[in-house]
């Protein structure tokens, strides 16, 4: 949890989608959708409907901390950790 805090607050006050999460954290969808979803049902995450940048693409999900995500994220380090895929070491 403390990658994809990480990742939220390098985006803050900024809203970012779900891919860009995927690549900035590493993790895959099996893991990043439930987390993010708890997390938004606990009020550390805002969550938004996009509309599509171009013609024929889907609308996406983008996600953002709340204040008291980002509150969560000082006080867990997360906002001073840097964001490390989860592969880059393998």
């Amino acid at each position: 949890m403390l990658t994809l805090l990480a990742a939220l607050v390098a985006e803050a006050p900024g809203w970012i989608h779900g891919y860009g999460l995927m690549n900035s954290t590493g993790l895959n969808s099996g893991a990043l959708c439930p987390a993010l979803m708890g997390m938004t049902e606990l009020g550390l995450v805002a969550a938004e409907w996009r509309e599509p940048t171009a013609p024929g693409r889907p609308p996406r999900h983008a996600y953002r901390l709340t204040a008291a995500g980002l509150a969560l994220a000082h006080e867990a380090g997360a906002a001073s950790a840097p964001v490390v895929p989860a592969g880059a070491f393998a």
